[in-house]
């Protein structure tokens, strides 16, 4: 019940979450026993006490006494040594990352033993049906429903990936502890189990030691993929379709696809000069490898269970016609072995495998996370190829958990993906007769009298490799006059699995940069292509009969490809809108046209469209420019080359005019002209839809006209029309507008940007999807899922929905398969209620006035706080870890937009991280309680209160507002201001505090509730349990920042103060 929750009103029984804690903490302090001896346990003990006293007074209304004690902590940790202190810090880390665990436990608990859970597609369906939907359009609404998910890099998840490893084992262990039929043995090692897990994280070292790169981000996203998602997507789909055939009486279709999966991970280039051209081919190819693997697998696994004889006449001629093809090719090859050994000319061996890579394809690596793979997970790892088998051309692989053969693929890969960028090996040594037979490369001559043995075992090698078959595989199957009525499904299924092994084997050529020429029959490039065959065994097992083994693991596979397709994430690239105009400078600057980014708005768009009307490319291939318009060229070249069947959009931020979307429609439309020309035939896939993003308050206020703009241009809607089957995106951002005008302003200005954006679009015919850049915390525009959705603006969710989920979110919501599927539900149906019962708009004009009287006068406090007055920068630098938190090493991309110390250059990220850690949280509500007090002042109140009540839009935005200030803690800012502000600018922190008193009460006047957090208990308490650990780790953190400013080369100090970030993120449940 954390901003990670859905189930903001929900009520919870806590006795078994109270177990699961004391279960973990008593663990944990057995283990500290033994780790760090019985007198500093007692000092651990103490800390917590006073911590837990000073809350029991405060709670008790008792300040005096609680300032006392909070006092006497801060006096006891002061005297610690920094060998104490740091050992301190990460005890209650630790204890606070444990509750975590239990609580997102408890949370799969509750959802598995509820029978009618809320929400749930069966709850939802069932209220639209009781409230008067028609079964058929409810069937067709949730069929044509489009929801993508968008996986992004930001840099808010603190915890190394070894570390959210071991907390997936101790959730897995709690869930196995749930089990009433455990023995008493079973018990005990299970204990055994959780202390071992436990010791072993205390021994790992929580700190990231590097930052990691784009494609260390990359590999993060596919890890969500198959750890979770791989399993959830399933289940997910049968919950959908089982709900839908109970009120509807018709299944979901098999390809239909409710919900995709987008990702900004190694596409996202806007302020990240790390994410390049190279980088962005290179995640999108590993991408496409790993998808090919996973269904390798899955299809491995379904030819042993589908091996049944019955099936239709089209099953068993298509069975026959490869059996046929098969037996040529064995024929072909034989005939061609005889002819090279007749000519006693042995090149042919040599001349298949010379063009083959001796090292592995960029990126063929285990994911970043099995840095704590010890040989003995229970949790299956991606597994990538070694070197022997890429000698043989096409050998199978048996199992993906045949470790043996893949032991050298992390050393190989360091070199290829080292710094995050595949090596630029273009030769490479040949492969030698040894080598490929599994002998030494170096090894000496082979005598004579043993060549034409050996040549024999190289030709039986070199069928068998380009038959896809192993001689163990033969074995298993029967000889070729029975094989058509024995094992159909298998021989279509076993054809399957040898294009998706000579797909894979493509994709490791190309991510080596070697030359790939292989016939298009051999491999698969849509998903279309890989359905079909699959599509076919599950309509003859369903006309055989055999309908239950259709709809088990052979619809999973079927759904799964439909919804992940070749790639498993499409790849959204975004960039800057200023970056396009450099280009574009460049470009018309060597044509001697003038200087593009001095041109006003109509003689651009006349440029543009001109430009775009024409056939012919506008850069001429001899143009030399500087590296930054070059990346900016070699990003719409990869685009090109990849297409629409590995991309997504491209997103323009900081978009404001008609001029920025058109420029990017030009350089694609004359990168593709470009690549088409040089590869002789039409680019790969479609161009990529081009998505504004409209994130400042000023640009906010213009997104409508914008788009009006766009589609009165006839070129440009003709395009949407034709190539984007007449729907155009359009992106808003939640980060930006709140650091620029503050939480409710932003949210106001937002509301109104997706009202005015679907007015335009609606006024050309052209439908709209609206794609919501939402960060984690409340600050950023994060909270709730369903709540966010139902609130949005009637006809903005007609159907469709984009938003993205960022950083530690993606773990809290998708980490575990059982979280995955009800996160998945909620978007559902979240989008279906937007869509069939739109959420009511304000009842009366003067509601919306009122909106815009609170706002100015919200906007105009934040703005002369943070903006206007001159000590507040410092006063933020002194108060906040701010300056601190880059040593963090989470993410790839820099802090600041701009090297410059203003607010405007800092990004929304560690902007609201900063205050997040002081526990003031100050982003999410400064300026609200302003804007409300005045607005009572007027005489609004009463229509403050109707508001809460009627308009959903209004009362999400106060319950966001209600459940942060749930979370923020004075004292403790106080204490930060005490010893690390200079005396001349605590009174802006003393005036500061005062507003978020003032706050507090008028939402809790609007809201009508007594006290913060009153409809939401559950968040209250779970809040309390923590502090007794979460306020000495804050003092702590104020102690550590007191020291290293004094001595900021401290190491130590430093991996003391780090420590303390981790453990107030995870206490506070998120960070930024």
């Amino acid at each position: 019940m954390t901003d990670t929750t859905d189930d903001i009103a929900e009520e919870i029984s806590f006795q078994s979450f109270d177990d699961d804690c004391k279960l973990l903490g008593s663990l944990l302090n057995d283990v500290l026993q033994r780790e760090v001896g019985q007198k500093f346990m007692e000092k651990v003990e103490r800390n917590r006490v006073l911590a837990q006293s000073a809350c029991n007074m405060r709670m008790a209304g008792i300040e005096d006494t609680a300032e006392l004690l909070d006092k006497q902590l801060a006096s006891e940790i002061s005297k610690m040594t920094l060998e104490e202190a740091l050992t301190l810090a990460r005890a209650f880390s630790h204890y606070l990352n444990l509750m975590g665990i239990a609580e997102t436990h408890h949370r799969v608990r509750k959802a598995r033993n509820i029978n009618h859970l809320s929400k749930s597609c069966d709850d939802i369906f069932n209220k639209l049906i009781q409230g008067g939907v028609p079964p058929e359009e409810l069937y067709n609404t949730v069929c044509k429903q489009e929801v993508e998910i968008v996986l992004t890099a930001h840099p808010t998840q603190i915890n190394r990936r070894t570390l959210q490893y071991k907390h997936i084992r101790i959730a897995h262990l709690l869930e196995f502890n749930d089990r009433p039929d455990l023995s008493h043995e079973d018990r005990e090692m299970l204990i055994e189990d959780l202390v071992r897990e436990i010791t072993s994280i205390w021994q790992t070292d929580e700190l990231r030691r590097h930052k990691p790169t784009p494609v260390d981000e990359a590999r993060a996203g596919l890890h969500i993929v198959e750890q979770s998602l791989w399993k959830a997507v399933p289940h997910y789909l049968r919950r959908v379709s089982t709900a839908l055939k109970k009120h509807t009486g018709r299944s979901l279709p098999l390809t239909a696809t409710p919900l995709k999966f987008g990702s900004w991970m190694g596409g996202d280039r806007d302020g990240n000069p790390n994410v390049t051209a190279k980088v962005t081919r290179d995640v999108s190819l590993l991408s496409r490898w790993m998808a090919i693997d996973l269904y390798t697998r899955e299809v491995e696994n379904l030819r042993f269970e589908l091996s049944m004889s019955r099936c239709n006449a089209k099953m068993e001629r298509l069975a026959h016609e490869i059996l046929l093809k098969e037996t040529a090719s064995e024929d072909e090859h034989h005939e061609s072995w005889n002819q090279q050994l007749n000519r006693n000319h042995p090149k042919h061996y040599t001349q298949q495998t010379s063009a083959l890579p001796t090292q592995l394809p960029a990126g063929a690596d285990l994911p970043s996370c099995t840095e704590c793979n010890d040989g003995e997970s229970k949790y299956p790892i991606l597994q990538f190829p070694g070197t022997d088998h890429m000698a043989h051309n096409h050998q199978d692989v048996q199992s993906s958990s045949s470790v043996s053969s893949f032991q050298d693929s992390a050393e190989i890969s360091r070199k290829i993906f080292e710094n995050g960028n595949a090596s630029s090996t273009n030769s490479l040594p040949p492969i030698n007769l040894h080598s490929a037979a599994g002998g030494s490369s170096s090894a000496p001559s082979t005598p004579r009298s043993f060549m034409s043995s050996q040549l024999v075992a190289q030709r039986k090698l070199l069928t068998d490799s380009q038959m896809g078959k192993s001689s163990f595989e033969k074995l298993l199957e029967p000889s070729l006059p029975q094989r058509p009525g024995i094992a159909p499904y298998r021989i279509v299924l076993g054809n399957v699995k040898d294009k998706l092994l000579k797909t894979r084997r493509r994709l490791e050529l190309l991510l080596e940069d070697l030359p790939c020429d292989h016939d298009t029959l051999d491999y698969y490039e849509t998903s279309e292509q890989l359905l079909e065959p699959l599509l076919l065994c599950y309509e003859s097992l369903q006309s055989c009969g055999s309908g239950i083994l259709a709809d088990g693991r052979l619809a999973d596979l079927i759904r799964r490809v439909a919804t992940f397709g070749m790639i498993l994430m499409k790849l959204d690239l975004r960039q800057e809108s200023g970056r396009h105009a450099e280009a574009l400078d460049a470009i018309t600057t060597y044509l001697d046209i003038g200087v593009y980014s001095e041109w006003d708005e109509e003689r651009k768009l006349e440029f543009l469209t001109r430009e775009l009307k024409g056939k012919r490319p506008l850069v001429p291939p001899t143009i030399e420019v500087v590296a930054d318009v070059k990346e900016v060229l070699d990003t719409f070249r990869v685009a090109a080359e990849l297409g629409s069947d590995s991309l997504g959009a491209y997103v323009i931020s900081m978009a404001s005019n008609a001029s920025d979307v058109l420029a990017v429609e030009l350089l694609q439309k004359d990168a593709r002209l470009s690549v088409s020309g040089e590869i002789g035939r039409p680019c790969p896939g479609g161009t990529l839809r081009v998505v504004p993003l409209f994130e400042t308050v000023k640009d906010l206020r213009e997104a409508g006209s914008v788009i009006r703009k766009l589609l009165s241009i006839d070129w440009y809607r003709e395009h949407i029309i034709k190539n984007h089957n007449g729907h155009q995106e359009v992106m808003v951002g939640y980060s930006d507008s709140g650091k620029d005008a503050g939480r409710f302003t932003a949210a106001w200005e937002l509301y109104k940007a997706q009202e005015d954006v679907v007015a335009a679009c609606n006024e050309f015919g052209i439908k709209v999807t609206l794609f919501h850049g939402r960060g984690g915390s409340i600050g950023r525009g994060g909270g709730p899922t369903y709540l966010a959705i139902q609130s949005q603006p009637p006809g903005s969710v007609m159907g469709t929905l984009r938003s993205t989920e960022q950083g530690e979110m993606v773990q809290a919501k998708f980490g575990l398969p059982q979280t995955a599927v009800r996160q998945l539900e909620i978007y559902t149906t979240a989008v279906l209620l937007a869509t069939l019962r739109p959420p009511l708009p304000p009842r009366e004009e003067k509601w919306r006035n009122v909106m815009e009287e609170i706002s100015n006068i919200s906007r105009d406090h934040y703005r002369s706080t943070v903006y206007d007055n001159p000590d507040f920068i410092s006063y933020f630098n002194e108060a906040t870890p701010q300056a601190e938190l880059g040593f963090l090493n989470i993410g790839s991309r820099p802090a600041r937009r701009k090297a410059s110390t203003a607010i405007d250059h800092l990004r929304a990220i560690p902007w609201v991280f900063a205050w997040t850690q002081t526990r003031f949280v100050l982003p999410a509500w400064l300026g609200v309680g302003a804007g409300l007090k005045g607005a009572c002042e007027k005489g609004y109140k009463e229509d403050l209160q109707a508001m809460y009540k009627e308009w959903p839009f209004f009362q999400s935005t106060i319950d966001l507002i209600e459940m942060v200030l749930g979370k923020a803690d004075i004292p403790i800012a106080k204490h930060y201001d005490e010893m690390l502000v200079s005396e001349s600018r605590r009174g802006l922190g003393a005036q500061l505090r005062n507003d978020l008193l003032t706050t507090e009460k008028c939402v809790l006047v609007v809201s009508g509730h007594e006290k913060l957090s009153e409809n939401n208990r559950s968040l209250r308490r779970l809040i309390e349990s923590r502090l007794p650990y979460l306020n000495p780790i804050n003092m702590l953190q104020v102690e550590i920042l007191r020291r290293l400013r004094c001595d900021d080369d401290n190491h130590k100090l430093r991996d003391a103060l780090l420590i303390t970030i981790n453990g107030i993120a995870a206490g506070m449940r998120n960070t930024g």
